[in-house]
């Protein structure tokens, strides 16, 4: 079992335009020190392309990610090979400490990167579907939004796609 010691920081500050949630870091992001530090992981490039920010940022630049109005942390701090080594404790321990975050720093829009962290924040069912983009349900009174995780292991969205969902978060920014 990996080490619990094993993060990512939290990349947080009060009144955020948007706060990104993972659901939890990869070993290589942990022992970079860096959330979505994987080269396969294309979370940077849509950053970027999608007109979320500016330039495009390196995993190394994620505080710069405040200048932007924009926020990062994960649904469970702990990382691990994959969500499979992930457990019912690790959710519940995260859903607490999520919300709590979200109440005190009072992002305007909160974006699970993933469906599955959606799923597990809100505790519903695998079979339960949840579409991409915005979601009815509000976090704090913080519009939800879900787009596609990047990473490399995530065949069910194609770049194109992938940016599509991207840009409708941006356009809901007015950033694009």
């Amino acid at each position: 079992m990996p080490s619990s010691k094993l993060a990512t920081p939290d990349i947080l500050a009060p009144d955020l335009d948007a706060l990104f949630i993972g659901i939890n870091p990869g070993l290589l992001s942990a022992q970079k020190g860096h959330n979505f530090a994987n080269p396969a992981n294309a979370f940077w490039r849509l950053l970027h392309e999608s007109g979320l920010v500016p330039e495009r940022l390196a995993p190394e630049d994620e505080m710069r990610l405040l200048d932007h109005g924009l926020g990062l942390t994960n649904l469970v701090a702990r990382a691990t090979r994959g969500v499979m080594d992930l457990g019912r404790e690790d959710y519940d321990a995260g859903r607490r400490a999520l919300t709590t975050k979200i109440r005190k720093f009072r992002p305007r829009m909160v974006v699970f990167v993933g469906i599955t962290v959606c799923r597990s924040y809100f505790d519903k069912k695998a079979s339960a579907p949840i579409p991409c983009g915005e979601q009815p349900e509000e976090i704090c009174g913080a519009r939800v939004f879900v787009v596609p995780n990047p990473s490399g292991r995530n065949a069910h969205f194609s770049y194109a796609e992938m940016l599509e969902h991207y840009r409708v978060v941006a356009r809901a920014l007015e950033r694009a």
